[in-house]
């Protein structure tokens, strides 16, 4: 009995963990291919599973920040989608490379070609966008997922602070720091390596040249001692003769 009651405890347990680890998959979210630096460029994509047994996905919309406007979104071209950018007016023109924008996108929309996202399977949709705020930890997108018999997912709710998930998060693109990679340092450190090899070098030669001047030495010492052996050695033959 006891045996048996581990056995379902163990199982209602186990189903439980997996009934509660599902969701976490099953959202459309945003991640970055390398990093999505403030003020720079960067490659997205945005993954989305298909949660439903019976229908396939078959459109997505994603509704960008109003707050943190971006003037470059391009789309990566998919087989069995069609994209359509919508962009509009900006209230205040952004200024980029020393020229002003007055529009910036606004949504992009897949649209399926063919079957779409099918049961069991995900789809990435990748952008390439710019230029990142420099005032933002994070850009908070908006998305729509269709599904073949017309039903609409709505990933909109906000993470807020302190509260557990929502049933359907929007999509948020974390950003890092800035970098910036200065040539000056690598030249820098260029050229002190090529100091360093050089002084390596230097020294080589210089230990070299040491340990050359030691043998020449030691030879030298011991054709010496052989030339004062060989001539007592020679004297003495002489005086035995005598």
């Amino acid at each position: 009995m006891k045996a048996s009651r581990l056995a379902v405890t163990g199982a209602a347990a186990a189903s439980a963990v997996l009934f509660l680890s599902v969701p976490a998959f099953a959202h459309v979210t945003v991640q970055p291919e390398g990093a999505a630096a403030k003020g720079g460029y960067a490659v997205v994509d945005f993954k989305v599973p298909n949660e439903r047994d019976n229908a396939s996905t078959t459109k997505l919309e994603v509704s960008f920040p109003a707050d943190h406007p971006l003037a470059s979104v391009m789309p990566q071209p998919l087989d069995g989608w069609k994209v359509d950018v919508t962009k509009s007016k900006l209230a205040k023109p952004l200024t980029m490379h020393g020229r002003q924008i007055d529009e910036a996108v606004t949504k992009v929309t897949w649209t399926a070609t063919g079957k779409g996202i099918e049961p069991g399977y995900f789809q990435k949709f990748p952008l390439s966008v710019g230029q990142l705020p420099e005032d933002s930890d994070q850009l908070v997108f908006k998305a729509l997922q269709t599904y073949s018999n017309n039903e609409v997912v709505r990933w909109i709710e906000p993470q807020k602070e302190g509260q557990e998930e929502p049933e359907n998060p929007a999509p948020v693109l974390p950003l890092s720091a800035a970098s910036e990679e200065g040539h000056h340092g690598s030249a820098a450190g260029d050229a002190s390596d090529a100091s360093d090899h050089e002084d390596t070098a230097s020294g080589s030669s210089s230990g070299t040249s040491d340990i050359t001047a030691r043998i020449l030495a030691v030879v030298g010492i011991v054709i010496g001692a052989g030339g004062v052996a060989y001539g007592a050695l020679a004297g003495r033959r002489r005086a035995t003769q005598v």
